[in-house]
């Protein structure tokens, strides 16, 4: 029997998608936010980022469900959207009262780091119509049970936002649940975001809850255990002491108290300068463990959404070929080639991911 049961692409409208916000990203290019007198325009966010990998890169039907402020930044996040070719019929648009007392939309500085400088993020995002989605905006029925949808993602940066946010993913799961539609999630820990409601505790609170629908969870060593619970003796938080035992181990204890997730997956990077990383990563699936070829020496111009699109890569893998292995190897070389180009979302295609999964290198293509 497989691991994953996938529904076949000609039952269902969507190939996956979405639910989180999605943010314009203000990103100075090789400046500093605090300094900048420029800033170049693009769109991102953890969940949507998934869906535009698979549409850009791998060529799936892919949606986002969110809300935008009817404004012109809202605009300009839909024509960002629709360049990245996801479906925005499912956007809900949320009327501006002129100011942004009371509705808005989230805006991301962020500048990429170099050598021993780190990336910097700084979000503007309270208030947002993203964060004030409720129970009931979303016809989830028809959306899984008429259209159709082989897979649905989301995750902890927009179950974070709002106390409703978490009960829309919690309320779309059930739906997608009930269709047998895969669920996955990653759990994307972002202390900023659970600070102000109450750090760790409340995380754990939320994504414990949430974790009882989830087929796929995909999180880093730190994300088991603020957002789960889980710890792991021997593994600091640049993974410069990496030992794989000690991600079984936390995978182990993750699926023994959640045997319903049915394939986990991580990134394992160690953060040697911003620009140089070593990269890989290492999959859980039908009690057997995968790793993905190891990268040391990464060389990175913008770190920013490579775990995202490693995630687009592994759910291809086993969307195309529903092979644990094939999954997590295209996974990290998708993730290792998005963070050589700019801005949160790849700029790769399926041809030079599966180069790179194939062994090639850096040598010019003519």
């Amino acid at each position: 029997m497989a691991v994953l049961d996938i529904k076949s692409a000609d039952s269902c409208q969507y190939d996956l998608v979405s639910l989180g916000e999605v943010m314009l990203r203000l990103d100075p290019g090789e400046g500093r936010i605090r300094s900048t007198r420029h800033f170049r325009a693009w769109e991102g966010g953890g969940e949507y980022n998934v869906a535009r990998g698979l549409r850009r890169c791998f060529r799936k039907r892919t949606a986002i469900v969110t809300a935008l402020a009817d404004n012109e930044i809202g605009r300009l996040v839909e024509d960002l959207i629709f360049q990245g070719g996801v479906d925005s019929s499912l956007v809900k648009w949320a009327p501006y009262d002129g100011l942004g007392r009371e509705v808005r939309n989230g805006i991301n500085f962020t500048e990429r780091g170099f050598g021993i400088r780190g990336a910097v993020g700084c979000s503007d995002r309270g208030h947002t119509a993203a964060s004030q989605m409720k129970k009931g905006d979303i016809d989830w029925e028809d959306l899984f049970g008429n259209k159709g949808v082989r897979w649905f993602h989301t995750g902890g940066i927009f179950a974070a936002l709002s106390e409703t946010a978490a009960e829309v993913v919690e309320e779309a799961m059930i739906a997608a649940k009930k269709y047998g539609t895969i669920i996955s999630y990653d759990l994307n820990y972002r202390p900023s975001l659970w600070k102000s409601i109450g750090g760790e505790v409340k995380a754990q609170e939320v994504n414990r809850r949430l974790a009882q629908y989830v087929d796929v969870m995909i999180g880093n060593e730190e994300d088991f255990t603020a957002c789960l619970g889980f710890h792991v003796e021997g593994v600091d938080e640049n993974l410069s002491n990496l030992e794989i035992a000690s991600f079984q181990a936390m995978i182990n204890q993750a699926t023994a108290a959640f045997p319903n997730f049915k394939v986990t997956a991580t990134t394992l990077r160690a953060v040697k300068t911003a620009t140089v990383n070593d990269w890989g990563a290492i999959s859980w699936a039908g009690g057997e463990f995968y790793e993905a070829s190891h990268r040391p020496n990464l060389e990175i111009m913008d770190r920013v959404g490579g775990g995202d699109s490693f995630a687009s890569g592994l759910i291809y893998g086993w969307m195309e070929f529903g092979d644990p292995s094939k999954a997590v190897n295209y996974g990290a070389a998708h993730g290792a080639l998005a963070m050589t180009t700019p801005g949160d979302t790849t700029m790769a295609n399926l041809k030079e991911v599966e180069k790179i999964v194939g062994g090639g290198g850096a040598r010019v293509d003519r």
